[in-house]
């Protein structure tokens, strides 16, 4: 009975201890990433989104966190606009919405120094007030197929789609609590509005392409950094590694849940190849570009969002479009903006058009097909995915590149979770689609398919 008993406090003790290692290791990490995550999810589904935060944690932190989502507990405090997470009570992370700035997820450092956020002046968008519906079947049949769930166990959750032909609203539909005026986390789609800001700075000639890129922390005599280009943090040929992998703790994941100034950790990130000859999937380069807007807009994140609404999202009526900064004040130029499925119908009608909205240039001559032309042998430009690519598949993921179903001078804007703006030079279209669909079971090349054969089959007319 005793040695039993010795036995029992014996793997007992182990067991603890191997506890206390994994919490003071990536065990420490794993639930401060989870806690982060949720925090700022809830806070944006609640302020940001204006949607059920509840639903939100159930379809897409609930899915990844299926070993301690019963651990989980969350809270949304409407009067202060906040919202906080834990495991069990420990680990836990706040997070805080800021008016025209979206919600930031704190450190335990403070108070950061835009807390009070602005008021921007409000956008007009082109679009009407009701909501478009096809009255061609074949359309509607293609969008009502993208919101079906023909297995439950791996669920699209659709949330909108919207078709634009010829510069004109075609169609749309939308989930339940869900709507034209409802901003959804883009994730990196917002890398493709990375590229226009970029755009227009250089339009302005405060940078350029082929210059160094102008990252402080790499101004070093003798540092390999020194010779990374601005065009080469666009394209991912940088020599910055692939840093969003399949496991849980990534570069990536580090760097927004974990960092207070991600251009920083971003900076500090050792090459894995020499520059402009390897392409790796770079979050962290699009958070250094993200830094690059902010410095030329003026340094803060207001002057930041007030830049982009000024010389973007108001010329194309991106009526609820934000783009969220860390709290060093960095716009999260890799994956932090929401915006609605019309506002991305209008970003894609811009590359239609070649930079030009109304008889303006937003973007510099030439920009357009600089963003969709090949770097490397990738299926990926500068800041879009291509359709150049069906005989391999994107390295690490064992993702496709493009969508074999559609013509090849496709070129799209892709996040996390099923978000496509997908354009369709040769037709003159334009397709969004947005959801939380973790297994990318969403066929969004699919959907483009259908709606270009009803394009060309009676009854549709414009």
């Amino acid at each position: 009975m005793q040695r039993t008993l010795r036995f029992t406090l014996l793997a007992l003790a182990v067991a603890l201890l191997a506890a206390a290692l994994w919490l003071g290791t990536s065990g420490g990490d794993l639930l401060r990433l989870a806690t982060g995550s949720v925090s700022r999810g809830v806070c944006d589904a609640a302020f940001v989104s204006r949607v059920d935060p509840g639903g939100v944690f159930r379809e897409q932190h609930a899915p990844q966190m299926r070993d301690i989502d019963w651990a989980i507990r969350w809270h949304v405090d409407r009067a202060r606009r906040e919202a906080d997470a834990s495991v069990l009570g420990a680990f836990a992370a706040h997070a805080v919405f800021r008016p025209g700035l979206g919600c930031l997820l704190l450190h335990g450092d403070g108070t950061p120094a835009e807390s009070a956020g602005f008021t921007p002046a409000p956008i007009v968008s082109p679009y009407p007030d009701r909501v478009v519906a096809s009255d061609d079947p074949a359309i509607r049949a293609a969008i009502d197929r993208a919101f079906a769930e023909p297995d439950p166990a791996h669920p699209r959750n659709t949330k909108a789609v919207v078709v634009l032909h010829d510069g004109q609203l075609l169609a749309e539909r939308y989930a339940p609590g869900y709507g034209p005026d409802t901003p959804i986390w883009a994730h990196s789609l917002t890398k493709s509005l990375t590229n226009a800001l970029v755009g227009i700075l250089v339009r302005e000639g405060k940078l350029r392409l082929d210059q160094p890129a102008p990252v402080p922390a790499w101004r070093q005599a003798g540092d390999r950094h020194g010779a990374v280009t601005v065009d080469q943090l666009l394209r991912m040929d940088s020599g910055l590694p692939f840093d969003e992998t399949n496991g849980a703790l990534s570069p990536l994941t580090r760097m927004i849940f974990l960092e207070r100034d991600m251009a920083a950790y971003a900076s500090r990130m050792p090459l894995a190849h020499a520059p402009g000859t390897a392409w790796g999937y770079s979050n962290l380069g699009y958070v250094l570009l993200g830094r690059m807007v902010t410095d030329a807009a003026g340094g803060s994140e207001v002057a930041a969002e007030r830049f982009a609404r000024r010389e973007l999202f108001a010329p194309l009526g991106m009526a609820h479009t934000l783009i969220q900064t860390d709290a060093d004040g960095t716009l999260i130029g890799s994956g932090g903006s929401y915006g609605t499925a019309r506002d991305f119908a209008r970003f894609g009608q811009l590359y239609l058009d070649d930079g030009v909205v109304d008889g303006k240039r937003v973007l510099p001559e030439g920009w357009v097909a600089y963003s969709h032309s090949q770097t490397l042998d990738t299926g990926y430009g500068a800041g879009f995915w291509l359709n150049v690519r069906n005989d391999t598949r994107v390295p690490v993921w064992n993702a496709p590149w493009g969508m074999p179903q559609v013509p090849k001078d496709m070129y799209y804007a892709r996040g996390a979770f099923g978000q496509y703006v997908v354009i369709v030079p040769s037709e003159k279209l334009v397709v969004v689609r947005m959801g939380i669909s973790l297994d990318y079971g969403d066929h969004t090349g699919d959907l483009v398919a259908a709606v270009i054969a009803a394009l060309h089959h009676p009854p549709y007319r414009r």
